[in-house]
């Protein structure tokens, strides 16, 4: 008779969030953007159908991909957007998938920004008018938001937090990585205004304060809201780690429940660890951010933190929550193509994911073949199939620009 696989024990621990929800352990499924929405942007059965079979996996902690703040600001296709109550029956209905088998749901919520192809959003804003560093034409020229138009993205952000609440989402997670709007206010590369939203630290980071602070307004203390954030966006002159720390420090006296550690952009693909400046002792780690958390953890010890990126095999997992140095292990890819590995790291059954970045040392194709491998999966599980991970490249690449068009094939595109 064979003996029971041994549980491992860190991962296994409940962990209490300071708005007082608790989750059940110490796995989440961190954002994916699976461009699944109805055409009215309204979410449906396929996004319901994929979130099902997602859902009784183990994980504790479940994130949606990116829900948009405004239907004139569509950053993929097939983005779910929610500005007002046309969406609370589906909301609800997703929300209570996610949580039939004990685990605690969030919804990502977006502004694109400049980040946003051209198909979907002719005429695209941003912080100021800068292009998308080598966007090969695919994305227009944004304009430079207006004081009034920044007053109304912030109480979109919040809106559209209080109807996802209201639906049944235990809480919500601010996207303020990967070259998105709120990365775009912080970025001194991307925002050169010299007004009271942009011109020092202080006032790049501004924005992403004021709709923190909206959204809890909206929420209230006892639903939690979160952040992903990028350690450093990867970029000669952009935002750095240092300016990074000083912005969790002013979100952590703002009253976060979690920080997701991330990093990099469009331009430098540091989440998804086919970046070339990313160091090869940091790619062959399996947490690429894990020495920021470190620092984050040194300087606010009682900040929930999140790591999401690079994470292959249970010890690394059990090693990175047992020390300290984080609180929960993010998992996005590994998710879609074994949906029931947290399961098996959980009850010992399974020890790794079975996910490699697929590289081929040219950086177009390694961006397309991992942004277009993972969304494909998520396809097949909508549409009642399992995974099929062994599948050629070319044919998810193929099915990719067939249903989404040349134009949404771009790297950091899938909210990772």
């Amino acid at each position: 008779m064979s003996e029971t696989p041994t549980a491992v024990a860190a991962l296994h621990q409940p962990f209490t969030l300071p708005n007082g929800s608790v989750l059940p352990n110490r796995l989440a499924k961190a954002a994916l953007s699976e461009s699944l929405a109805r055409r009215d942007h309204t979410p449906g059965e396929r996004i319901k159908n994929l979130y099902r079979r997602w859902s009784g996996n183990g994980a504790g902690l479940t994130i949606t991909g990116n829900v948009m703040v405004d239907r004139r600001a569509i950053g993929e296709p097939g983005n779910v957007v929610v500005e007002d109550d046309r969406s609370a029956q589906d909301l609800a209905e997703w929300a209570d998938i996610i949580k039939a088998d004990g685990a605690v749901a969030w919804a990502q919520i977006n502004h694109p920004g400049r980040q946003a192809p051209r198909t979907l959003t002719p005429r695209p804003v941003a912080p100021s008018a800068v292009a998308l560093p080598e966007s090969g034409g695919m994305f227009a020229q944004p304009r430079e938001l207006t004081n009034a138009e920044i007053e109304d993205i912030i109480a979109r952000f919040a809106a559209t937090a209080g109807h996802l609440v209201r639906a049944g989402f235990d809480g919500v997670q601010i996207h303020g990585a990967h070259g998105y709007l709120v990365s775009q206010f912080l970025s001194p590369l991307a925002n050169l205004r010299t007004d009271a939203w942009g011109g020092t630290p202080e006032k790049r980071r501004r924005f992403v304060l004021e709709v923190a602070r909206a959204i809890r307004a909206e929420i209230g203390s006892d639903k939690a809201m979160a952040i992903k954030l990028n350690s450093a966006d990867f970029q000669r002159g952009g935002f750095s780690e240092d300016e990074s720390i000083e912005v969790v420090h002013a979100l952590a006296a703002e009253g976060i429940d979690l920080l997701e550690v991330s990093g990099g952009t469009y331009s430098s693909a540091a989440m998804l660890g086919v970046d070339p400046t990313l160091k090869e002792s940091t790619r062959k780690r399996e947490a690429y951010f894990l020495d920021y958390a470190l620092r984050v953890r040194a300087e606010l010890p009682e900040l929930p933190l999140m790591l999401t990126g690079g994470f292959r095999t249970v010890d690394g997992m059990e090693d990175a929550v047992a020390s300290g140095a984080i609180d929960v292990v993010g998992l996005g890819r590994p998710l879609t193509v074994d949906p029931d590995v947290t399961a098996g790291l959980l009850d010992g059954t399974t020890t790794e994911s079975i996910v490699r970045p697929k590289r081929s040392g040219i950086k177009l194709i390694d961006s397309l073949t991992e942004l277009t491998a993972y969304t494909v999966q998520m396809w097949r599980m909508a549409d009642g199939k399992e995974p099929a991970p062994r599948r050629h490249p070319a044919l998810n690449v193929a099915q990719y620009l067939v249903r989404n068009g040349r134009d949404s094939v771009r790297v950091g595109r899938r909210g990772l």
